[in-house]
């Protein structure tokens, strides 16, 4: 039994060593990109981070983030398109211990009003927010593990949003006949139809273990 119990505390002291061995152990260093060239198209894929959206008041685009030697991104800027995607460097003992805080977490991306032509969004595990904005092509969002929000959203030719294990719930610019539909849902709650034709634009929405709810600014479902 004393043999039992010793290894046992072996056991629970090296698991708090190497907890102190993990990225968190690492310094976080706040960090802004703002594009030398001009952009049109964002393309964000990351993982386990908020990507909160907000105007831009001087309608260049920009970026604040977190990053360390472990955990990192990678982002370049040309031909019109800025993409940022999640690196990493880590150690399987590095995925021992606590995550890092909120803050650390969290993608702020400022972007115009209204001079994108496309927005793309994927994170896993966390949310993401936008504001009312207007973007002349197609603006797709995915979550994996947290919900998706936002205000009245504009789109030239489609809206594509998908979400696992979280919620949808936004406002789309414009009328219910300005768009044909396509809904799937699992586990939830829907108040869009799976399937409606006409409409010049689209909107693909596709939830998992989570509820969907949509309006129109014109018109309410």
């Amino acid at each position: 039994m004393k043999r039992i119990f010793s290894l046992v505390l072996c056991l629970a002291f090296g698991s708090l060593a190497l907890a102190g061995c993990t990225s968190g152990g690492e310094p976080w260093e706040e960090k802004s990109y703002t594009p030398e060239t001009e952009v049109s198209e964002i393309n964000l894929e990351v993982r386990d981070r908020e990507i909160e959206v907000s105007l831009s008041e001087d309608e260049q685009v920009h970026i604040q983030y977190s990053e360390n030697g472990k955990e990192y991104y990678e982002i370049s800027a040309s031909d019109g398109l800025l993409t940022m995607v999640s690196a990493s460097d880590k150690e399987w003992t590095d995925y021992i211990g606590g995550k890092p805080s909120a803050e650390e977490r969290k993608i702020s991306l400022q972007v115009p009003g209204a001079l994108l032509e496309s927005l793309t969004l994927s994170t896993t595990n966390e949310d993401i927010s936008l504001p009312a904005l207007t973007v002349t092509g197609s603006i797709s969002l995915s979550s994996n593990g947290g919900d998706i929000a936002f205000g009245s959203l504009e789109v030239g030719s489609a809206l594509t949003l998908n979400v696992k294990n979280g919620d949808i719930s936004g406002t789309v610019a414009g009328g219910y006949d300005d768009f044909a539909i396509h809904s799937t849902i699992k586990k939830g709650e829907c108040n869009l139809p799976e399937k409606k034709d006409g409409g010049e634009k689209t909107l693909t929405v596709s939830g998992n273990n989570g509820d969907i709810r949509i309006v129109f600014t014109n018109e309410s479902l």
